[in-house]
């Protein structure tokens, strides 16, 4: 018995109404289960306010299937030719292998990414697509309690963009809601228009007016309505369930248009909806009670062919038609089962423990027979009929379509809990171990796989399964920050276990290549590297081998071997100077940095570029953080600062969850707040990036925050700690037996030393560099011991032979400051070739906006009364009515008609920012609107397809 029409819900409606009246919006719609969350959604889908709106419906279930996304494509997947002719954008390809059904009206797939969170987001970005596509449209997406991770991670992207035509509807069970449930909806863009109804139970005067809708009457007795409030707690479902049941029973009178009960004490009401729905069902015919029970364990609505293959088939159709007829189960879109969870739940946990196996056990037989087979719930129905056997063989196949899906953590789960659970024998369980781990490192869940496979390298596996383990073991706990050593016996295990795997062999060795190990020498990582590029040649896998010769071209450049360029050359050669996919980009992020570290300025710029430009088209946001880390870094190096301080700012905000990116940025920090005069401030950051270098074991980066630390000590004449921080670094660097960074370091610890008084350590620290690093690859070598010998012997041409090094390799600010130091020694000594040294840096310094090194010069000028032309005293030099590369780069992808999100993601700003930069471009080109500035692109662009500057 259904009420046919609303009761109660005036307000809650109105507010709905209003919201969906404005797309873009988004509706969510909270309460317990049988309070009416279902009903209210559809009396709004009933509005004439949605005429015209295509309305998408889909649900998630308890039953959680092996297939990503579920509700969302079952909203999609009827749409079918209504997708025709919309104008579909090349990234909704991405979607054909979940909606086959539109196959005929998608795009070409695109090619696949080697990377599954880019893979999962470009699918995001389809259906986004499709979704605005058939916009207007109103999806809703119902009990959203039962929501998968990747439902719940596509409802967050696609209500951060909220395509303009969109209204989304979601329902869910407030005390089943989860933080990343309630979490889906909080962060909505401006004009977005939000309602958030919590429905409440009925009062008693509105069960009154529910109950007499019901029974087609003007309305109750207040005493029959009080004593049904009092039963149902005024849960719109309980009562409509309630009064089937007394109707049924013959115990409600009509006296006139009125209902009354009978007798209040013959009117035995019961509580709630599980004894009104279980005396329902057992006043069925048998044959009917069955096809109830088959429904309750089934869960989800299922045709008829299953129920008849579960039940046996004899009158199926008369029973069915009973059971319907008894309003105990609905039929819709030709599928049958109950009309809402509660009495599915009530009828299942009557049910006899046997009866309840036996049903499971058909059940899944059943669903087996349809193709496709619906896995998971298979897999559930077999679980719960304690056939472990089958089921572990079903689970492993249902987390196999997952992970082909890009739905990892749904494979985890399952196979998980088949390592857990089932009878497995040795084969089965090192088979499974393999597919959990590789999908726990895809899904980010190394906690959950590092519970299990540790256990699994004990089995008598064969060697290559075994070795495979122990590799993902490692990696794994690389992952969560394990212990090193562990990592590396582990690694060391399985290279001998993997010689027939030579593929994953040569991954294991080119990772015990990394100097990354406390205690290990150098020679011995040399070895590995050199054994993981033998091996390279013998891999018929192009990310395999971009993958080794990114990681041993990294190793290479760190130690200042040569050869690390032809393995450059080999990557670029490989990939066509253009990497696709994410290996391939890590690669040249692993080269590039190191030979950023390392001073080698022009070869780094080429390799980060281009890197960064695959990882934005990949859409790996972590591989493009690290690309803009260690381009922040370079760019500091270079001395190209303008705009610096806004992308250092912006990406500490971004890098909170990435902390080895985050040295790299915290050092430029701090060497800027240091340049700016923020003498405190920057030797908190360096003190910081330095603490979490060493826990990290990131010791290549660590002399560039010592060097920039020891100047400012020294500036605030700390000797002490200027001293203790050069030898501390020294002492790291030493003993892992990797002397190129201390190139970096070996000016500032001669300063640092001679301060000291300790100018025989400083001349012996210059006499190790120089026999360590002879022979070797290192840019910055001349330069350094150029200057550390001006400051040693006190040689003004000395510290020039350094300003000029500096120079040819890229490093703008540190020939400066050499400059800078040779007109001192200049000055002092009355020659005055150290005048226009002086003036040079003052201007290099006011260019940098270097305040501090700048202020220092104009002390030095004023000392030996050096004259100088009249400065820029205005702040920060702007681009004035040219546009800034940061402008530039905004407007060109706002004239393709991406919006502000788009942007924001593609440039990884925030939204405000690049509403703030839209605005300067409009302002700056005489524009209102984004269609003059696409036509501007269009027509009046300068020769590079730029924007004029």
């Amino acid at each position: 018995m259904v009420a046919p029409a609303l009761v109660g819900r005036v307000g809650e409606l109105a507010a709905l109404t209003a919201a969906v009246s404005a797309p873009p919006s988004v509706v969510t719609v909270v309460g317990e289960a049988g309070v009416g969350k279902t009903r209210l959604v559809s009396e709004l889908l009933r509005l004439p306010e949605l005429t015209g709106r295509r309305v998408l419906v889909g649900r998630c279930h308890p039953i959680r299937e092996a297939f990503p996304l579920g509700p969302i494509v079952e909203a999609l997947a009827g749409v079918g030719d209504q997708v025709h002719g919309l104008g579909l954008s090349e990234v909704a390809g991405a979607v054909r292998p979940l909606l086959p059904e539109l196959a005929p009206w998608l795009p070409p797939a695109p090619e696949p990414l080697d990377d599954r969170a880019s893979q999962r987001h470009r699918v995001f970005r389809g259906l986004v697509d499709v979704l605005g596509a058939l916009s207007p449209v109103v999806l809703v997406v119902e009990d959203l309690h039962w929501v998968d991770e990747q439902t719940s991670d596509f409802l967050a992207y696609l209500l951060a963009v909220s395509p303009p035509g969109l209204t989304a509807v979601v329902t869910y069970r407030g005390e089943q809601a989860g933080p990343h449930l309630r979490a889906v909806p909080a962060t909505l863009p401006a004009g977005t228009t939000r309602a958030h109804v919590a429905l409440a139970p009925l009062s008693e005067a509105e069960t009154g007016a529910l109950a007499a809708g019901i029974l087609g009457t003007d309305g109750v007795s207040q005493q029959f309505a009080r004593h049904l409030w009092e039963r149902t707690s005024g849960l719109p479902f309980a009562v409509e369930e309630v009064l089937a049941l007394v109707r049924e029973r013959g115990l409600l009178v009509q006296r006139g248009d009125r209902w009354a009960r009978r007798a209040l004490d013959r009117l035995e009401v019961p509580r709630g909806i599980r004894e009104s729905t279980l005396e329902r069902v057992l006043r069925l015919s048998t044959a009917a009670r069955r096809i109830a029970e088959a429904a309750a364990v089934l869960q989800a609505p299922v045709g008829l062919s299953v129920l008849a293959a579960v039940t046996g088939g004899e009158g199926l159709v008369e029973a069915l038609e009973e059971a319907i007829g008894h309003g105990v189960l609905v039929e819709t879109d030709g599928a049958f089962g109950f009309r809402h969870a509660l009495a599915a739940q009530a009828v299942y946990e009557s049910l006899s423990t046997p009866r309840r196996t036996a049903l499971h056990g058909r059940a899944a037989t059943a669903l087996g027979a349809l193709s496709p087979p619906p896995l998971g719930r298979i897999a559930h129905h077999q679980r719960q009929a304690d056939e472990l056997a089958p089921w572990a063989v079903t689970a492993e196949a249902a987390a196999d379509q997952a992970v082909q899906l890009a739905d990892d953590a749904e494979a985890v789960r399952l196979l998980a809990d088949v390592l857990r659970h089932a009878p497995l024998d040795a084969r089965q369980r090192g088979r499974i171990a393999v597919k959990l781990g590789w999908a726990a490192i895809h899904a980010l869940r190394a906690e959950e796989a590092l519970e299990l496979l540790p256990a699994a390298i004990g089995e008598d596996l064969p060697p290559p399964v075994r070795g495979e383990i122990r590799l993902l073991v490692s990696l794994l706990l690389n992952e969560t920050g394990g212990d090193p050593q562990a990592e590396r016996r582990l690694l060391v295990e399985a290279a001998a276990d993997l010689d027939d795997r030579p593929d994953l062999q040569a991954l294991t060795m080119v990772a015990l290549g990394v100097p990354s190990t406390p205690g290990v020498p150098i020679a011995e990582h040399l070895m590995w590297t050199a054994r993981a590029l033998a091996l390279a040649t013998e891999v018929d896998d192009r990310l395999v081998e971009a993958h080794i010769l990114g990681k041993a071209g990294m190793v290479l450049v760190s130690v200042g071997e040569p050869s690390w360029r032809d393995l450059a050359d080999r990557l670029q050669r490989l990939t066509a100077g253009t990497p696709r996919q994410r290996r391939e980009a890590n690669a040249y992020l692993s080269i590039g940095w190191e030979a950023c570290l390392a001073g080698h300025l022009d070869v780094a710029g080429s390799l980060l570029a281009a890197g960064l430009r695959s990882a934005a088209a990949q859409e790996n946001r972590r591989l493009e953080l690290g690309f803009r880390s260690a381009q922040v870094f370079l760019a500091f190096c270079r001395g190209q600062w303008d705009g610096l301080a806004q992308e250092v700012a912006l990406l500490v905000e971004q890098l909170s969850d990435y902390p080895r990116f985050r040295i790299d940025v915290d050092v430029v920090a701090g060497c800027l707040a240091l340049a700016h005069g923020e003498l405190d401030q920057a030797r908190q950051r360096l003190a910081d990036a330095s603490q979490l270098a060493e826990r990290l074991g990131d010791l290549p980066v660590l002399p560039a925050a010592v060097d920039a630390a020891t100047r400012a000590a020294l500036a605030q004449g700390d000797v002490e700690a200027a001293v203790a921080g050069v030898r501390r670094c020294r002492s790291l660097l030493t003993a892992k037996d990797t002397p190129v960074p201390l190139a970096r370091l070996l000016p500032a610890a001669v300063e640092a030393l001679v301060a000291a008084g300790e100018p025989d350590e400083a001349d012996d620290l210059v006499r190790l560099v120089t026999e360590e690093l002879r022979d070797r690859d290192v840019p910055l070598l001349p330069a350094a011991l150029h200057y550390a010998r001006g400051i040693l012997a006190a040689d003004a041409d000395a510290l020039l032979l350094a300003a000029e090094e500096y120079r040819r390799v890229g490093a703008g600010h540190e020939a400066v400051r050499a400059r800078e130091r040779a007109a001192g020694l200049l000055l002092d000594a009355g020659d005055e070739r150290g005048v226009p040294l002086l003036r040079e840096a003052v201007r290099a310094y006011e260019a940098l906006g270097a305040t501090w090194d700048l202020n220092r010069a104009l002390g030095l000028a004023r000392r030996y009364g050096v004259g100088l032309p009249a400065r820029h005293r205005g702040g920060r030099r702007g681009y004035g009515a040219a546009l800034s590369p940061r402008e530039r780069q905004v407007a060109e992808l706002a004239a393709t008609g991406r919006t502000n999100k788009e942007i924001a993601e593609a440039l990884v700003l925030s939204a405000t920012t690049v509403e703030k930069h839209l605005g300067a471009v409009m302002r700056k080109l005489s524009i209102r609107s984004r269609t003059e500035l696409a036509r501007l692109m269009a027509v009046g662009t300068s020769k590079d397809g730029g924007f004029p500057s």
